[in-house]
Formats: C-alpha cells, sequence, structure tokens
C-alpha cells in the first residue's frame, strides 16, 4: 500500500482532500451568506442578529481556514477561486435578505448541506484511518448540531 507522508493510503487521502475541497467551497458560499444577512439584517431583531451573525461568519472563516490546511496536510491544493467555489457549492444562496425569519432560514438550510457533507466525510475518513479529519468532522458536526437546534428554537420549530 502506498501511504503519504503522514502514512495514510495515498489514494484515500486525495479522494478525502477532494471532499474537503467540495466542504470547503460549501463553507464559502455559507460564509458570503452570512456577511450578507450580517449587512442586511432589518427590523426589531437587528441588535441581537446582526451580533450572531457575525460570530457565525466569524466561525466560519475560521472553518475556511482549517479545511484549506487539512486539504494542504493530505497533500492536494484547497480550491481558491471564486470560480471553484460556485462551481462546487450545493448550500443555497441568498441575496438581499434583511428579513429575520428569512435569514433564519437560510442559515439552516446551509448547514443541513454542511451536514450531510460533514457526514459523509466522516465516514469516509473513518475508513482511511484519518483520525485528524475524522475529529475535524466530529467537531464541525456537534457544533453546527447545536446551531441548528438554536436556530429552529428562534424560529419556535422543533428540529
Amino acid at each position: 500500500m502506498n501511504l503519504n507522508s503522514i502514512g495514510l493510503p495515498a489514494t484515500q487521502s486525495k479522494e478525502l482532500a477532494g471532499d474537503l475541497n467540495i466542504l470547503l467551497a460549501n463553507f464559502q458560499t455559507y460564509y458570503q451568506n452570512l456577511r450578507g444577512i450580517h449587512w442586511n439584517i432589518r427590523g426589531r431583531s437587528f441588535f441581537d442578529l446582526h451580533a450572531k451573525f457575525e460570530e457565525l461568519y466569524n466561525d466560519a472563516n475560521m472553518k475556511v481556514d482549517m479545511l484549506a490546511e487539512r486539504v494542504l496536510t493530505l497533500g492536494e491544493v484547497p480550491l481558491h477561486t471564486f470560480e471553484a467555489y460556485t462551481r462546487a457549492s450545493r448550500v443555497p444562496v441568498g441575496k438581499n435578505i434583511s428579513k429575520d425569519e428569512e435569514a433564519i432560514r437560510l442559515i439552516v438550510d446551509c448547514l443541513k448541506e454542511l451536514l450531510i457533507l460533514e457526514r459523509q466525510i466522516l465516514e469516509a475518513s473513518d475508513k482511511a484511518n484519518d483520525e485528524g479529519t475524522n475529529a475535524m468532522m466530529s467537531d464541525f458536526i456537534t457544533e453546527q448540531e447545536k446551531t441548528v437546534w438554536m436556530m429552529k428554537a428562534w424560529l419556535a420549530e422543533k428540529i
């Protein structure tokens, strides 16, 4: 078996890096959505949501960096152009969203897609014995599930 410099199967690492690049692209779209709703939110919830959206986009920005660095650690090149992000992303794109409920629903819809991708990567990284990617996905999933619960609570909806 051909192992890379960190002792993982080279072929599986390349595939995982590809999956992580797709997640990276989706996170970049999610990040831009969060910036947009942060800038454009209006109404009585402005102060609370403006601050919350900033917290979320700062977190997403940190995760983008972590994903890119993991792709590099696996020996591949992270996606880094808007064209590549647009091609690979499947999270919904929010445009001109200024209403609180619409903004929260966009976050929930984006996180649902991110969680689906992260669970797929978690399964693949487990099979490759890639604990670094596995731990990252587990952490992302745990945080995002809590965020979905909180957003659904704000909407007065069940998970």
